[in-house]
């Protein structure tokens, strides 16, 4: 996959989003400039097989997504806000395996942000109660993407990137307005402006 390369002098960033999981975990790589359209650079999914043992299963999710530190160099990760399930031993995995990729970017020094599902669906499509599909078209169409990513779990890794990239970017742009006094112009780097101009 070509390397997408920002804007001389443009403040990019590149997002590696995990959601997590310990039967599937997604992770999915963006790159953005602010008021600009994301650009998709990697996207896939950690396999662990049900009956393994859990430490090794953990250690499995922990080697790839230190390969994807290495290689796709990140400079924030983000990852799924575990919240309340009814079904614990769901949960339970879901939180151990968000702890590993936590781990990964702390000890790289990398900073990690959480964002809850109701946010990120928010920031994809508008819509904090969108479903899956949903959400999976509205990262195709952000990423011009010709084929669906699967599983839905890399699509949902992708939409925490995306998120991450856009809500980031607006705060940075709300700092700088901060910093500029009274009076200042907004940058379009808000979420709401970078989506208007991903080509929906």
């Amino acid at each position: 996959m070509t390397p997408y390369s920002p804007r001389p002098g443009a403040r990019h960033a590149r997002v590696l989003g995990v959601d997590p999981g310990l039967t599937r975990c997604g992770l999915g790589v963006v790159e953005g400039v602010p008021g600009r359209p994301p650009a998709l650079v990697a996207v896939g999914v950690i396999r662990t097989a049900a009956d393994d043992d859990i430490a090794a299963r953990l250690l499995a999710i922990e080697e790839e997504i230190e390969r994807w530190l290495t290689e796709y160099r990140p400079s924030t990760v983000a990852v799924e806000r575990v919240f309340s399930q009814h079904n614990v031993r769901t949960v339970m995995g879901t939180a151990q395996a968000g702890a590993v990729a936590i781990v990964c970017a702390a000890r790289r020094g990398l900073p990690v942000a959480l964002h809850t599902p109701s946010e990120v669906k928010a920031a994809v499509t508008g819509n904090g109660r969108a479903g899956k599909d949903q959400v999976t078209t509205m990262v195709m169409r952000l990423l011009r993407m010709p084929d669906r990513p699967r599983p839905a779990d890399a699509a949902d890794a992708l939409a925490l990137a995306i998120c991450h990239l856009w809500r980031d970017s607006a705060i940075v742009a709300r700092s700088a307005v901060a910093r500029s006094g009274p009076g200042a112009v907004p940058a379009r780097a808000a979420a709401g402006g970078m989506r208007s101009g991903g080509g929906t």
